[in-house]
């Protein structure tokens, strides 16, 4: 199965939490069924994209990465490589890359939610997932990064946008 194929199949099957995830999902089912190269950056009318949060339920937090080229605090995440069997292959990916921390488990349940951001290089179409980091992990900035720091839940509001939030907000129901 293709990347392409595997994305179809996760939007396809994905229980959206609301109506407004829905139309989303079924948005970006429309992009992949338009575009075959949809999962690639190369896709210049949006791509899907994957993301992580990278959570520490025992200790009421979350990890965010100060993005260099956005200069926002966001959750782990970019594009597909050719190497990503799933789109869970990318956001965990990802999620190790720009964290440092080896040993992150996704939440089993897929996707927590979806969101889509325009970005300088096109519209994003975000899958997004949470990660469970393991016991004492530590986090090591990547080159992507201009920082990377644990924030309580409470806190994520007051430095995050509201996609980030609603992130959160998602992911802590699920745990």
């Amino acid at each position: 199965m293709s990347l392409h194929e595997d994305a179809a199949r996760v939007l396809r099957e994905w229980p959206a939490p609301d109506a407004a995830q829905d139309r989303l999902r079924l948005d970006y089912g429309d992009h992949l069924a338009t575009y075959p190269d949809g999962v690639w950056k190369a896709c210049r009318d949006g791509h899907i994209t994957a993301s992580a949060l990278v959570i520490d339920p025992s200790r009421g937090r979350v990890l965010l990465t100060l993005h260099r080229k956005l200069r926002m605090w966001l959750q782990m995440g970019g594009h597909c490589e050719p190497e990503d069997a799933t789109l869970a292959d990318a956001a965990l990916r990802e999620a190790t890359e720009e964290s440092g921390i080896e040993g992150l488990t996704l939440l089993p349940a897929g996707p927590v939610r979806l969101d889509r951001h325009l970005t300088p290089c096109a519209w994003h179409l975000d899958v997004q997932y949470a990660a469970l980091a393991p016991q004492d992990a530590v986090a090591a900035i990547s080159e992507e990064s201009l920082d990377l720091r644990w924030f309580g839940y409470d806190e994520v509001a007051g430095v995050a946008d509201d996609s980030v939030a609603r992130l959160v907000a998602r992911t802590r129901a699920l745990v």
